[in-house]
């Protein structure tokens, strides 16, 4: 069908415009027939923008316009003028454009929703009709934001003297960690390609083949399960570095954050971002990627209670564990119900309990009272810096548990007693390191890498990989903005003698580590330099610049937390034919 073409967007009228003959083209948001005057709110991806239509003066049109409806496709030309009363909310709320003719360029179905920002229709019905939820401005912003966000990326490593290369979409299933998804191949029957989890191999090679620095905004793929910060698709900014230190890569990402903070939100971030290892977050904060917005900092206490009259502290420090507090600040008045539901939580964690004490009106309330002794007690209050109208809660248990479950505690109590609505538009960036280079699992009785098999250990810590493997600590380093982990990497091992034994303390036999790392274990010993890099999460990125915490909220057709996408209906059966060719049989479940 023939129409006019649009001289100008929706969203750019101004008054400087007044007088100005345009042709809008756009969705009818609505229509509104008040008998003297006719109101058409047209809208495109740049904004919104009032049509008029006057009966007493424009008869015809004004019969012509009871067909229009909402999402309907139309042109519509006019002159630009004053609005009688400016409506501040919008852009173009100073100017209306006065019709002259419009045309129908495609008719619409009535939406199963309304196109507005507020809605309270269900996310799998948005999901379905996706196309429909993504002309939704609120919805739509958030995808401008993450192409502004594209271009300063592109810019500032091209700036940097980065290579941008793009490493295969299909490659070699090598599974340690999160399981790959596998593609079958047709041609080689009975083997497998493995959509990329990473591209962390191929940029080490890229090093090796003396390409110096790269990056790659690149899509990764995990077989997980899913959660509302994850999906089995997801986009990450892929970056590594020849002859460099751990300074290097993080002095290169913190002016890539700046940059990206100042350009979008127009923020100066001026301070070198803070570090801290992972020890300390854990001990002071009971998480690898502390909220650093606000205070509640974790207090051990364990010498103060190794010889109490309590067991339950006494007898897990006898066994080797520990005791802390965290002191939820101006919470004495939490009423027995809330404290049952905080001690369900801690026991979601790992807990077998949560002993608790209140300090109110000059008396103390607590469980656990009558087992300790009165200096024990002023000790723990010295140390936790409780006063009056202050709720302690305990946690006793092996180090890292310990931790662990006031971590959780800690920003429960954060969102309870209304810290969080305080700091929603604070930024707090910070850098964890020093990560063990291990940690052991039971279920398979052999150490796992921490961050991956390639990460490099401290230099004064190579010799523990001898004697003392689980007490090394890695060159590694992850990125935590707001309480949420947006990038995380590290220096890799480049000499081929420290990878040969980091594969061996995993229990990787020869056979295994030539299968599955045959390839990149030839290309170490080839001359590789020194090298590091990073991986940031663009998708939590862009939902931390648009404050929102659902990351289907920045991925254009994102998947639920099943993994399905509602609006093709994918995953989907594949015709037998399809099978045959790859000599696939489906077993189907009893």
């Amino acid at each position: 069908m023939n129409f006019l073409k649009r001289t100008m967007l929706c969203g750019e009228p101004r008054d400087s415009h007044i007088g100005k003959n345009v042709i809008l083209n756009g969705w009818v948001q609505n229509v509104r027939n008040l008998g003297g005057l006719i109101f058409i709110d047209l809208r495109d991806r740049n904004g919104l923008m009032q049509l008029v239509i006057e009966p007493e003066n424009q008869k015809e049109l004004a019969e012509r316009a009871t067909e229009l409806k909402q999402e309907y496709v139309i042109w519509a030309k006019g002159d630009i003028r004053k609005r009688e009363k400016s409506n501040e909310k919008m852009p173009t709320g100073l100017v209306e454009m006065l019709v002259q003719d419009y045309g129908i360029i495609n008719k619409a179905e009535l939406p199963p929703f309304e196109i507005l920002n507020d809605i309270e229709t269900s996310e799998e019905i948005k999901l379905q009709y996706r196309y429909l939820d993504l002309r939704r401005p609120v919805l739509l912003n958030k995808f401008v934001v993450r192409n502004k966000v594209y271009q300063i990326l592109h810019q500032y490593y091209y700036e940097n003297n980065f290579l941008e290369v793009e490493t295969p979409v299909l490659m070699k299933s090598t599974p340690e960690g999160a399981r790959d998804f596998l593609v079958p191949s047709r041609i080689n029957k009975g083997k497998f390609y493995a959509l990329p989890q990473s591209p962390q191999l191929y940029k080490q090679i890229l090093m090796i083949s003396g390409f110096d620095r790269y990056m790659q905004i690149v899509k990764c793929f995990r077989d997980e399960d899913l959660r509302s910060d994850r999906q089995p698709e997801f986009t990450q900014v892929d970056v590594e570095m020849s002859f460099v230190d751990i300074d290097d890569v993080l002095s290169m990402t913190e002016g890539l954050i700046k940059r990206i903070w100042k350009e979008v939100l127009g923020i100066e971030i001026e301070n070198k971002f803070k570090r801290m290892t992972y020890v300390e977050a854990m001990s002071r904060y009971g998480s690898d990627k502390p909220d650093l917005r606000y205070d509640l900092e974790l207090k051990d206490i364990t010498e103060v209670v190794k010889n109490c009259g309590f067991s339950v502290f006494k007898d897990n420090i006898s066994n080797g564990g520990n005791v802390a507090v965290l002191n939820a600040k101006g919470c004495a008045d939490f009423s027995r119900k809330k404290i049952d539901e905080l001690t369900n939580l801690a026991k979601k964690y790992g807990a077998k309990g949560l002993a608790w004490m209140k300090f109110e009106n000059g008396e103390i309330n607590s469980p656990i009272a009558k087992f300790l002794q009165e200096n024990e007690i002023n000790e723990i209050k010295n140390i936790a810096h409780a006063e009056n109208g202050d709720l302690l809660l305990f946690v006793s248990d092996k180090w890292t548990k310990t931790y662990t479950i006031l971590g959780a505690l800690r920003i429960e109590i954060a969102k309870l007693s209304g810290i969080y609505e305080k700091i929603k538009n604070d930024y707090s960036f910070h850098w964890v390191t020093e990560f063990p280079l291990f940690e052991y699992d039971e279920e398979s009785n052999r150490y796992v890498a921490m961050h991956h098999a390639f990460t490099s250990p401290m230099d004064e810590d190579v010799e523990l990989l001898n004697t003392a493997p689980d007490k090394a600590r890695a060159k590694a380093y992850d990125l935590v903005i707001n309480g949420a982990e947006l990038g995380g990497g590290s220096i890799r091992i480049h000499d081929s003698k420290v990878q040969q034994k980091i594969f061996e303390l995993m229990n990787l036999g020869p056979e295994e580590i030539e299968s599955k790392f045959g390839f990149f274990t030839k290309a170490l010993k080839y001359g590789a330099p020194p090298h590091g890099g990073i991986a940031l999460g663009l998708d939590r990125i862009i939902m931390t610049l648009c404050n929102t915490d659902n990351i289907r909220d920045v991925i254009a057709f994102p998947k639920t937390t099943s993994g399905l996408s509602l609006m093709d209906g994918c995953p989907s059966a594949v015709d037998i034919k399809q099978l045959n060719e790859l000599s696939i049989n489906v077993i189907k479940e009893k």
